[in-house]
């Protein structure tokens, strides 16, 4: 088979298998096995495919076809300036988040050597971003999974960053650990029980649960933060869609000043921010 006949197959059987975008998976998975860009699949349209390459292919096209997510499947994705190892051990990096390390690094720019904990690490996006576009932060990351903590050290490793930053087993149910902080970041589990059947079979059979669903825990979050951070320092969390009018009244009501909102690229109230002791 050529690479045109191979993406022509690989689109129509995940076509068939639901995935939402199947020709835009099928050119990233395709070009995975051939060790290619997705531009070169184009320029390469007619080229037979080695019986290795052709086996490579269809593995990974069938991993999809279960809707095992893309970005498990091809092992990384991309987060701002950083490409980091993804896999069922913590969550896929989104847009959204992006949006909210844009919020943290606005609070830190006039700040030569920032303390920032972020709460929930995962596989390091939040805290691996801070501490590659601000040289000067000092980046905590904590996490109640020792999977993710393992997943968040080998990205560390895999950016160059691994002196920047501490990655630290922690419970975030209680109390935060360290301070005083310039700035408190999270993306919590904030989908609760009863709306997991609803959601997408990409995020509800693959992404670990524990770093998914949950209830109560940004209200903690948020209840624990002033005890670590500094005055004037500030809290970002990323919130559920539809979750910012719960989000900001919670940060008045602890006594958070300057509480704000923003939008993901969907126009979506998703980043809530306070500061503490303003």
């Amino acid at each position: 088979m050529t690479v045109g006949e191979v993406l022509k197959a690989s689109t129509e059987f995940l076509a068939g298998k639901g995935v939402p975008s199947p020709r835009v998976d099928a050119e990233h998975l395709v070009a995975k096995a051939l060790g290619l860009g997705r531009l070169d699949l184009y320029l390469q349209h007619d080229r037979q495919l080695t019986e290795d390459e052709l086996g490579a292919a269809r593995e990974l096209i069938r991993r999809r076809g279960t809707r095992e997510p893309l970005a498990y499947v091809l092992g990384e994705w991309g987060f701002r300036r950083l490409t980091l190892a993804t896999d069922r051990r913590a969550l896929i990096p989104r847009p959204e988040t992006e949006i909210v390390v844009d919020r943290c690094l606005a609070h830190l720019a006039e700040m030569q050597a920032p303390a920032v904990l972020d709460v929930g690490v995962g596989t390091g996006a939040i805290a691996l971003a801070i501490a590659d576009e601000h040289p000067g932060a000092r980046v905590t990351g904590i996490d109640a999974s020792a999977d993710a903590l393992a997943l968040a050290e080998e990205n560390a490793e895999r950016t160059g960053l691994a002196d920047r930053i501490a990655i630290v087993r922690h419970d975030a149910g209680g109390r935060l650990p360290g301070g005083p902080y310039d700035l408190v970041v999270s993306n919590p589990p904030y989908v609760l029980p009863e709306e997991i059947d609803s959601l997408e079979p990409e995020v509800r059979d693959w992404e670990p649960r524990e770093a998914l669903v949950g209830r109560g825990i940004t209200e903690a979050i948020a209840g624990a933060a002033p005890a670590v951070l500094g005055q004037g320092g500030w809290l970002v969390l990323e919130v559920a869609d539809r979750g910012a009018d719960a989000a900001v009244r919670l940060l008045a009501t602890l006594g958070f000043g300057d509480v704000g909102r923003f939008p993901d690229l969907a126009e979506r109230d998703r980043v809530v921010e306070g500061r503490w002791g303003s």
